[in-house]
């Protein structure tokens, strides 16, 4: 009996699940004193080559310039590594270039105070989600 192989269909279809695409702020050029931190400046990057989030911050007489896109690993490691001399912030013509790999950590700088309230929601709800699967998976047994 030729029967169809389940090992290898499933397996096919749980491949997607490794795709990592995240989601970073994009502004190609530079804006004045404006963060590109809007919900419409909000791109989905390309699947497992964008891995990255990059911010450049330069500070000029004329104010502080933003520029953010997503990036590769090693294409943003090299730029922020080239430019770590002249990142001086607070300091004329500063440039910085920074990277990270969470969606959306290219997005305004979380504020200190008060932060604390919103950490601790997202903690309950990830525990809430977690209790929720956990019973979903136990009953089908």
């Amino acid at each position: 009996g030729g029967e169809p192989d389940c090992a290898t269909s499933f397996s096919k279809l749980s491949l997607p699940g490794f795709a990592l695409q995240i989601q970073c702020y994009q502004c190609e050029e530079f804006q004045l004193n404006n963060d590109c931190s809007a919900p419409e400046f909000i791109v989905n990057c390309t699947v497992n080559v964008q891995d990255m989030c990059q911010k450049e911050v330069m500070e000029k007489s004329s104010g502080i310039l933003y520029r953010k896109s997503c990036a590769s690993s090693a294409a943003c490691l090299i730029a922020s590594a080239g430019y770590q001399s002249f990142c001086s912030p607070g300091k004329m013509n500063s440039v910085c270039i920074s990277c990270c790999n969470t969606p959306l950590c290219n997005g305004p700088r979380p504020k200190k105070r008060g932060n604390s309230g919103t950490t601790l929601k997202a903690g309950i709800l990830t525990t809430i989600l977690l209790l929720k699967l956990a019973l979903l998976s136990s009953m089908h047994w």
